[in-house]
């Protein structure tokens, strides 16, 4: 009897421990809500507003495990009035439960029985639960696989709800996954609508401290994603509890935990979570064992987090390379990218798995690669050549979106494949139809900034059929003014909807393709066009291209549009290069005798800048000192301009000049000028005679040449 007696005040204590105030709360819809706090010193045994026996107070509370009784608290014109409990203390079911005759239980072995101590009191009939009314427990999986909607899941609660809650929202949000976009919405405004939404939501608050953390996890999402606003009551209680109980995070709660701070928008309580999931992340990060739970980590990381622990990720994922899958080595692309970490020798290990493993390989993996390899500004070749042939080899399976959005990467990247450039011509010109006015301005863009049919403009067909030899590449001359042709024709469809910017993107494309079709270019010249681009937002960048235009209307073999002038505000002169190439001036002062004999840093009409200007006669035997070119006449000199350019004035990995530096060299031919191209980075690794020796071949005509110098030179 003494056990008993001191079993039962034990249990006493424990909860008088758990409940040491109240809070009255307004509670609208959602838990949008004000809460009006009431503190008061409630003593579960003394007070004079409840005067419940503890008995029912423990039946209310930890009815069907743990769950407060639906009906506490009264209705006001739709708002509930209830009283929530903050419990100071985890409660622990393996110390409190209760048996079929709501007796409280003390699990503590005492000669191998357990003890029980039966709580006699009256209640009334219709309170009394019996072993065979008492609901039985059900898993979320049950729930989505016996409900067809939101609402089923909610009136499954209603008639019996269970603990714990967080199973009834990982439910809603299985189902929700099922759904179409219009069904989806649908069911969120009913169950938003629901009697017992707001019930539910109240379960799983009073649940948070007591459910086991990877539930909490769970629901946290699974309500995140069903669309309940994150400034509701219901969402920064879940996240303040998921703060306070953050040390019993394992692997797979590290897991979940990733995958709901990836969910959350940005606020204080998010940020505060955000912190302390970077500190347990650097203090476990060896513990972690699987490499998928290591990449969705690092993926959560966040870009802003300290380079020591992104190292420290680098460091484990090194260690686990050998574990990597196919699937893992895929993904760590778009996780480096996340962290805004580049790991060349991740990168590179991985981009080897991907190219052995190419065949078969989804679009949406492809897309991720490429666009991080943007992010991370990671230019491999091979990896681009590999994704690039195994789009080629595979063409007819892909739909026009797909290789377009695949092409636009490519050009972010800089990175030109001939072939598949060629086969999605051979597409546009197959199926016009299929053009729409994104596609076009997407497509023109492309092929300029890539310089991709400049190459066989101002050629007769007869020339290139010999340049070619009857190459591969046949029907990709052939097709080219066809091409041109084609998306003219197609853009002329929309010049009664296009936008005046969008216009001027897409004339300004046929600018640095040499192509001037009449319809887009007369739209656009018309006055009313231009004074609205020039009083538009991106009014500098608009008096750009359009200065671009009317260079090319008077430099470009434009015969119907010559006698269009255009009233344009003056642009500032181009810049020089902060850092003036030193060693070319070297090299040149050393190879044509002195300064005297080339000029630096020379402004041209039209805002064109060249690095250098050398003259020679007109046999480019000879160079000519700048002190006698007055007395010469204009016919008998060659200028000569050298352009220092970067790798980003080429094509990825070729020689390939880009578009407005093809179109600036084609500009500096018409006005005169033999173009010499430099490359600043070849340049830096010569050694000075070495130097002397290539601006000598790139100089002087081959006839000017010693031998030894023309051997050089076919080289």
């Amino acid at each position: 009897m003494n056990n008993k007696a001191g079993s039962f005040l034990w249990n006493l204590r424990q909860f008088s421990t758990l409940v040491p105030t109240s809070r009255t709360m307004r509670l609208y819809p959602l838990g949008l809500c004000k809460p009006k706090i009431v503190h008061s010193n409630w003593n579960i045994l003394n007070n004079s507003h409840n005067r419940m026996r503890s008995t029912d107070i423990f039946r209310y509370l930890f009815q069907d495990a743990f769950i407060l009784k639906s009906d506490v608290g009264f209705q006001t014109k739709g708002i509930s009035t209830l009283t929530t409990l903050r419990i100071d203390r985890l409660l622990y079911a393996k110390r409190l439960f209760f048996d079929s005759k709501h007796s409280l239980v003390s699990v503590d072995k005492f000669n191998g029985e357990l003890k029980k101590v039966n709580l006699h009191h009256e209640v009334p009939s219709e309170d009394v639960l019996t072993k065979e009314t008492k609901p039985n427990r059900i898993s979320s999986r049950k729930l989505s696989e016996e409900c067809n909607s939101l609402s089923d899941v909610l009136d499954a609660f209603t008639k019996a709800p269970t603990f714990p809650s967080s199973n009834y929202f990982t439910a809603m949000w299985t189902i929700a996954k099922r759904l179409s976009d219009d069904q989806k919405r649908f069911e969120k405004r009913l169950m938003f609508s629901h009697p017992a939404f707001n019930q539910l939501c109240e379960h799983m608050m009073r649940e948070a401290k007591i459910i086991q953390y990877k539930y909490l996890l769970f629901s946290l999402y699974a309500i995140v994603k069903l669309g309940i606003p994150q400034n509701t009551l219901l969402v920064q209680t879940l996240l303040r509890v998921t703060q306070e109980r953050i040390n019993e995070c394992d692997e797979i709660c590290l897991s979940v935990l990733s995958s709901v701070l990836e969910v959350m928008e940005p606020c204080k309580n998010v940020h505060v979570l955000q912190m302390g999931f970077r500190i347990l992340v650097d203090q476990q990060v060896w513990k972690i064992e699987d490499v998928f739970t290591l990449q969705v980590v690092m993926k959560c990381i966040g870009k802003d987090a300290p380079i020591a622990l992104k190292r420290k990720l680098e460091m484990k994922a090194l260690r686990e390379l050998d574990r990597f899958s196919l699937l893992n080595s895929q993904r760590i692309f778009e996780v480096l990218a996340a962290m805004n970490h580049r790991s060349l020798v991740l990168l590179n290990e991985c981009s080897k798995v991907v190219l052995d493993n190419i065949h078969g390989c989804p679009s949406k993996i492809i897309i991720n690669i490429l666009q991080s390899c943007k992010d991370l500004q990671y230019y491999n070749l091979d990896l681009f050549n590999g994704l690039a042939d195994y789009v080629a080899a595979t063409f007819d399976i892909w739909k026009l979106k797909k290789i377009l959005f695949i092409l636009i990467l490519f050009e972010n990247l800089g990175f030109r494949h001939v072939g598949l450039m060629d086969l999605f011509m051979k597409r546009i010109v197959e199926d016009p139809e299929s053009l729409n006015m994104k596609n076009i301005l997407s497509i023109l863009h492309t092929y300029s900034s890539l310089n991709h049919v400049y190459k066989c403009q101002n050629k007769d067909l007869k020339g290139m059929l010999e340049e070619l030899n009857a190459s591969e590449d046949f029907f990709t001359v052939v097709d080219t003014q066809q091409f041109l042709e084609v998306m003219a024709s197609a853009l002329t469809g929309y010049l009664h909807s296009v936008s005046s910017e969008n216009l001027l993107d897409a004339v300004y494309s046929f600018c640095l393709m040499n192509y001037f079709p009449l319809a887009p270019f007369n739209q656009l010249l018309q006055k009313d066009i231009i004074s609205e681009l020039l009083t538009s937002d991106d009014m500098k960048k608009n008096v750009h291209k359009l200065h671009i235009l009317d260079t090319c209307l008077k430099l470009d073999d434009t015969v119907y549009l010559k006698d269009i002038a255009l009233s344009l505000p003056q642009l500032p002169q181009e810049l020089p290069p902060s850092h003036p190439n030193a060693k070319v001036a070297e090299v040149l002062s050393s190879l044509l005798g002195g300064e005297g004999y080339f000029s630096k840093d020379v402004h041209l009409p039209h805002n064109y800048h060249i690095d250098f200007e050398i003259r020679l006669d007109t046999n480019r035997n000879q160079v000519l000192p700048f002190s006698d070119v007055d007395t010469a006449s204009a016919t008998d000199i060659q200028r000569v301009a050298v352009l220092c350019v970067s790798r980003s004035a080429y094509c990825l990995g070729s020689s390939h000049p880009r578009g407005f530096l093809a179109m600036k060299m084609r500009h500096l031919n018409a006005m005169g000028f033999h173009v010499i191209l430099v490359n600043n980075w070849e340049m830096d690794k010569l050694e000075m005679e070495d130097a002397i020796t290539f601006l000598k071949t790139k100089i002087y005509s081959v006839e000017a040449l010693p031998v030894a110098a023309v051997n050089l030179q076919s080289t």
